[in-house]
Parts: C-alpha cells; sequence; structure tokens
C-alpha cells in the first residue's frame, strides 16, 4: 500500500514431460511466521498517520502498512541419466514466509480497539492470500524441477540454465499476479480500500 492519507501497501513453460518413476514430490507446508512493528496513536487518524511513518518500505520512498516476504531454498539432485540426458530427481523447498504487520505499542481504548480489530484482520486476510500465491509459486517451481529433461546432457549443464529460465518466468508471473491482486484490493470499493476508510473514517 501506499502512504500519505492514500492507500499503501506492498507485498510475484517448456513442454514438460511426466514425472520421472524417481523423481521425488516432496510432502512439505510453508513455514509461516509474523513480525510487527510498532505505531503509536489514540485515534484511528493517528494509528494510520503513524502506519505511514513507520511502515515498510517499498522502493526508495513509499511505505506500506503490511508486508509479505519470504526466503526460500532447496535441495535438488540433478542426475545423468543412462540415455546421456539430465534429469532432477530430487527438489524439495525449505519455505519461509513472514506477514509484517502494524501493532498498536499501547492499549487501545475499547471503541478504538474494537475498529482497529476488523482492520488488522482484514489485512491479515489480505496478506494470506500473498502467502498462498508465494506457495503456489514454489509448487510450479517443484512441479517444473522434476518434470523438465535435457538430452545430450551427462554433466547436467544445460538443464542447470535451463532451470534458471524457467524460475524466471515463474518468478515473474507470480509478482504480476500479486501486483494484481493488490492493485484490485486498493482500487476505489475494493477490500483494503474499504478497511482503510472503516477506520479512518468510520464508513
Amino acid at each position: 500500500m501506499a502512504t500519505g492519507i492514500r492507500a499503501f501497501w506492498r507485498t510475484a513453460f517448456l513442454v514438460l514431460l511426466p514425472l520421472s518413476a524417481h523423481a521425488q514430490v516432496a510432502d512439505w507446508q510453508p513455514v509461516e511466521q509474523v513480525s510487527t512493528y510498532g505505531i503509536t496513536g489514540d485515534s484511528a487518524v493517528s494509528l494510520y498517520a503513524s502506519i505511514g511513518e513507520r511502515g515498510p518500505k517499498v522502493g526508495a520512498q513509499v511505505r506500506a502498512i503490511a508486508h509479505t516476504d519470504f526466503k526460500l531454498t532447496w535441495t535438488r539432485q540433478y542426475t545423468p541419466q543412462p540415455d546421456g540426458s539430465c534429469r532432477i530427481t530430487v527438489a524439495r523447498p525449505k519455505l519461509i514466509i513472514t506477514y509484517m504487520l502494524p501493532k498498536p505499542a499501547v492499549t487501545l481504548a475499547a471503541d478504538l480497539k474494537t475498529k482497529w480489530d476488523v482492520f488488522i484482520a482484514g489485512v491479515r486476510k489480505h496478506e494470506a492470500v500473498h502467502g498462498v500465491m508465494i506457495t503456489d509459486m514454489v509448487r510450479e517451481i517443484e512441479r517444473v524441477s522434476l518434470a523438465i529433461s535435457t538430452p545430450n546432457d551427462p554433466k547436467c549443464a544445460r538443464l542447470r540454465t535451463d532451470l534458471q529460465t524457467k524460475l524466471g518466468e515463474i518468478s515473474k508471473a507470480q509478482r504480476q499476479r500479486s501486483a494484481d491482486f493488490d492493485k484490485m484490493e486498493l482500487s476505489n470499493g475494493g477490500n483494503v480500500h474499504q478497511l482503510i476508510l472503516q477506520l479512518v473514517n468510520g464508513k
């Protein structure tokens, strides 16, 4: 999301072959965690203004209300095949998704807390969708990794290069999907736009 009292937010194929009988599809789930940054204020407007001052940065100048980030590492096994081709037979991800959310530094008055709870629940729901998109991306990477094969590649050099190209395409598609979702949510009448209005104006 972008700040101001304007809304602000942030946050993301070749022909595939059937999976080899030796390819190992991992049974995994992402690790999800929440971190917070402190905000201050004794009114909805002052809380929102504090978010604009302290929220995570998106680019050089714009700050966000919340942000979903991730750390992804892989265990891969590149396996030369008897016919001289190469396949990836193990592609096991470790995905950690972190949701950065605002948190009031002091206890809020009862009526303000009620409004805040509605707002932050909506923000959490929005960021959870980004988490699903990231997880979908990783599962697509896993699928593609285990499906590709390069002929005449006994040292698996060309497969590594081809995989990097595919990963770039998948990552780009995820970023576009995420950006499209934010644009929809932040547009006039969108879910996040409504959350902001309800918090600040009680509308």
